[in-house]
């Protein structure tokens, strides 16, 4: 396995990326130090302690991101730290500030703790998204697994060539074609009747896939994404079909 005998941390490991970047992690070997805001919220951790290899290889650390210091144990002895960790600060009055200033204090923090250890690699994979219409009007959405982002974190860790600017965008479709593939994978359904009469314009632009595809990146097909998706929320039972 290409992470045996390496330990990296995870911050905001609770996270839905974040939870499945641990599980990859630690199904490719590495040790794991994975912080969250609360050890006491098992909504926190057991998810995590379920995982394949958690009770050997995962160690949890409870890290503040707007305390300085706070990230200094989780990341002692690791060779890389992956930022997923993000505060959630949201006011009416300016929800902008509250959750912008928070994370920047935040990331500096954990770049903070991590320039105390000696030859620590770190990883960054930034993404741009537009912002499409609201959902079922034939707005413009770039969709992607969040498997292939957690992998790619990986390997751009892993590859030591990578360098730069990662763009993970897997599709960039209309959210009308996105509703005709609902419908063939669950026609019974008839999800899209309303729509039987529109057609698909094209996308007028696409994000390139090649310098992703360049780490080791192999995008999931949307159509399997969308399937998957469905049957992970029948088997917990949010989705009746």
């Amino acid at each position: 396995m290409s992470g045996e005998g390496k330990v990296v941390c995870v911050t905001g490991a609770s996270g839905y990326i974040a939870s499945w970047l641990v599980k990859l992690l630690l199904d490719r070997g590495y040790t794991v130090h994975a912080t969250i805001r609360s050890l006491d919220d098992p909504n926190k951790t057991q998810h995590l302690l379920a995982l394949d290899g958690a009770k050997e290889r995962l160690f949890l650390f409870e890290a503040n991101l707007t305390v300085e210091g706070s990230f200094d144990s989780a990341v002692n002895g690791c060779v890389c730290v992956f930022h997923t960790a993000s505060p959630v600060l949201l006011s009416v009055d300016d929800p902008q500030v509250q959750l912008l200033e928070p994370a920047v204090k935040g990331t500096l923090n954990v770049l903070k703790s991590a320039a105390k250890v000696q030859s620590l690699k770190r990883v960054v994979l930034t993404n741009d998204y537009r912002q499409g219409k609201e959902i079922l009007e034939d707005g413009i959405y770039m969709f992607v697994d969040v498997r292939d982002v957690a992998i790619a974190h990986i390997l751009a860790f892993e590859k030591q060539e990578a360098n730069g600017r990662y763009c993970v965008v897997g599709n960039v479709i209309r959210s009308l074609e996105m509703v005709k593939i609902f419908d063939k994978l669950y026609p019974d359904l008839g999800y899209s009747l309303r729509y039987k009469d529109k057609s698909v314009e094209r996308t007028p632009y696409c994000v390139s896939k090649v310098k992703a595809e360049s780490l080791g990146v192999k995008f999931t097909p949307l159509e399997v994404s969308i399937k998957d998706t469905v049957e992970s929320l029948k088997e917990k039972k949010f989705m009746n079909i």
